[in-house]
């Protein structure tokens, strides 16, 4: 059985591994690669003519259903995922995985899904850990785990939760990874047997696909947990998948830990600052305020006012401490300037 199917996941320090990577790839190699750099939804879809310049196979942005074909590499668009299916490349805007559109999760499950034993995933250089939950569902399914060498990546922590929570079969430096690759497509690999698809992959992959989450079975993925989705603040479930903890909402937005608490950590800056800028606008308003009633016998209201002015400008001080000293509000009032 060929290992023929490859799909690459990379973040930040993406484009230069992959140019690397492709780049060491023959114009025969019969395998058929699809990747997914995160990249923001506005972002012009550049990355096919960059990696077709950088090595001898066809790289292209796919449409929706377009045929797959070996010595081709097929690369997800801005704000669109690409998943696989029997003999054709799906682009949907299922919702968001970790924080991104593409993700690389669904497209190691669907390839996982459809291919089994025939997929190659491989996780390269990046930030937080989308591709871990996708790679460990490739292992379960017959398929080989290749994660770049997290001590050789320009940033290390995709791959290294890959390897911390997936038994991955090669951990290499990258310039190794397309040699691996052309010996893995070339070889007569013997038969692994079937695997079965658990449902719960299925229900996944047809999130992905754009099918309303709860009439595809979110609700079997896991129980309810005590946290709202930062994206459209519904009910997250929590779910386990060997030592991975993950979350998926309602609505269909999936989390891993680092990305939930990445997002989560940026909801509670955004609170912060929008605290302060109340309570400086309150500083200011009640200044004012004290203006207009500084004289006769309202002299007494205006100090009253001054007072408040004053202790909300002391709180304000607290928060904006904490906003740009990066602690909390706890650690801002221990501090020996206040």
């Amino acid at each position: 059985m060929p290992k023929d199917i490859v799909v690459i996941g990379a973040s930040a320090g993406g484009i230069e591994a992959l140019r690397v990577l492709v780049g060491g790839l023959p114009a025969d190699l019969p395998a058929s690669l699809f990747i997914v750099l995160h990249t923001s939804p506005e972002a012009p879809s550049m990355l096919a003519d960059i990696l077709g310049r950088s090595g001898k196979l066809r790289a292209v942005t796919p449409e929706d259903g377009e045929r797959i074909r070996p010595g081709t590499i097929y690369v997800g668009p801005p704000d669109r995922h690409l998943l696989v299916e029997p003999n054709r490349v799906r682009i949907t805007r299922g919702p968001k995985e970790n924080r991104f559109r593409p993700a690389v999760d669904p497209l190691f499950r669907s390839a996982a899904q459809t291919y089994g034993p025939r997929v190659v995933g491989v996780i390269l250089t990046g930030y937080l850990d989308d591709g871990t939950a996708g790679l460990w569902t490739v292992k379960q399914l017959g398929g080989t785990a290749v994660v770049q060498d997290p001590k050789d990546a320009l940033v290390p922590f995709m791959p290294l939760n890959a390897v911390t929570h997936v038994k991955v079969d090669y951990c290499l430096p990258l310039e190794e990874i397309a040699p691996l690759l052309v010996r893995l497509a070339n070889q007569a690999m013997e038969e692994e047997g079937a695997f079965q698809v658990p449902k719960e992959v299925e229900i996944e992959v047809n999130i992905a696909k754009e099918q309303k989450a709860l009439d595809a079975g979110v609700l079997q993925l896991g129980e309810p947990s005590n946290y709202a989705c930062p994206e459209c603040h519904g009910v997250l479930l929590q779910m386990k998948e060997g030592t991975l903890f993950r979350f998926r909402c309602h609505t269909g937005h999936a989390y891993s830990i680092e990305s939930l608490l990445t997002d989560i950590t940026e909801k509670m800056d955004d609170a912060l600052w929008n605290s302060i800028r109340a309570f400086e606008e309150g500083e200011l308003f009640m200044r004012h305020m004290a203006e207009h009633l500084d004289h006769g016998e309202n002299s007494q209201s205006a100090e009253s006012i001054l007072k408040r002015a004053d202790e909300t400008k002391r709180r304000a001080h607290l928060m904006r401490q904490a906003a740009v000293n990066g602690g909390g509000l706890q650690a801002a009032r221990s501090s020996p300037d206040n």
